[in-house]
């Protein structure tokens, strides 16, 4: 599999990267057999990005990884990523704080097994705590040799902008971000609208997540839900719900018979458009079975048709008007 750099770093990392927000559950996600398969059918692909966050299946889905990486895939050829800063609390769904990320950086390490991580990420922006402060968490990770390099996650524009930019301003003492992790598929462009320009600019890989639509993408929901999908999971369905409309049935649609017009699945044309996107280093995938992980790893091979890539894009565009677009003619 093709290695990308993450962002203007010296890290490098496969250009698909393997999910884990269902391990750990009982009922969506892979049990420990499945997990261990799907991390070996990524290594042997040449799959080296392996994506978690201390609170994907509250805490178990780092430890499964960490159960597997050692005897099963050798450490030092996996990227791990993980990220800190989202709580279960009743009165606040983020801390940024510097002692409660620094806390959760090693209890993540304690349950993956490793003395580092190779990306640490903030998992969301805390309005409640100064910026500076939850970056120099980041600082501090990485100073310490706990983490390798540092990003974040689910920041706005002008969050990512303001973030990245004050990493920058102190070369050698703070460290740069690497990453931005965003959901990001022909059924949700938003992050074309501002983050995307502010991660160019600044040097700042994007790892999109949900690639797939929510598995929407697959076109597995045209004619109904799956008994076995997401959709049709008490926990999940509302995960998948806002990608069942009728724009998202248009895209999906044309997805299709682009697929068909170049003999592969709907799967593989979604995910090479959004891996090739410009500013994207790898989508991360996320998958119940081996199967579904390995159909979508065959799409190493596929580069989309620039003119497929353009009806695609016409199909799905996003409405951006002033002050993103045409604003000196107005």
């Amino acid at each position: 599999m093709e290695q990308r750099h993450l962002g203007r770093t010296g890290l490098r990392v496969s250009r698909i990267g393997l999910g884990t927000l269902t391990w750990g559950r009982s009922a969506e996600g892979p049990d420990e057999s499945g997990a261990a398969g799907q991390l070996k059918t990524f290594w042997e692909a040449g799959g080296t990005l392996v994506d978690t966050a201390d609170v994907y299946g509250g805490g178990e889905a780092e430890y499964l990884l960490g159960q597997l990486v050692g005897g099963l895939v050798p450490r030092r050829e996996l990227v791990i990523a993980t990220k800190a800063g989202s709580v279960r609390h009743p009165d606040r769904r983020f801390d940024g704080s510097r002692g409660h990320l620094l806390s959760a950086l090693d209890d993540s390490l304690a349950r993956l097994g490793t003395d580092y991580v190779d990306l640490w990420q903030v998992h969301a922006f805390d309005p409640g705590t100064p910026l500076e402060e939850t970056l120099q968490a980041l600082d501090l990770a990485v100073s310490s040799g706990r983490a390798r390099y540092a990003g974040v996650s689910n920041f706005s524009g002008w969050q990512l902008a303001k973030a990245a930019t004050w990493q920058l301003a102190a070369p050698g003492v703070r460290t740069r971000l690497a990453s931005t992790q965003m959901e990001y598929s022909l059924l949700q462009r938003g992050v074309e609208r501002e983050v995307l320009p502010a991660a160019l600019d600044l040097g700042v890989g994007l790892l999109p997540s949900s690639p797939l639509g929510r598995g929407v993408l697959t076109a597995k929901y045209r004619d109904g839900t799956p008994a076995d999908s997401r959709g049709a999971s008490p926990t999940m369905a509302g995960f998948v719900d806002p990608y069942l409309d009728d724009a998202a049935s248009r895209i999906v649609n044309a997805v299709a018979t682009a697929a068909q017009g170049l003999a592969v699945t709907p799967l593989q044309v979604a995910l090479a458009w959004v891996r090739d996107r410009p500013g994207v280093v790898a989508p991360i995938i996320g998958a119940r079975t081996s199967a579904q992980l390995e159909a979508a790893l065959s799409v190493e091979a596929l580069s989309l048709p620039e003119e497929i890539c353009q009806a695609l894009d016409d199909v799905s565009a996003p409405v951006h008007r002033y002050p993103d677009q045409n604003w000196s003619t107005l």
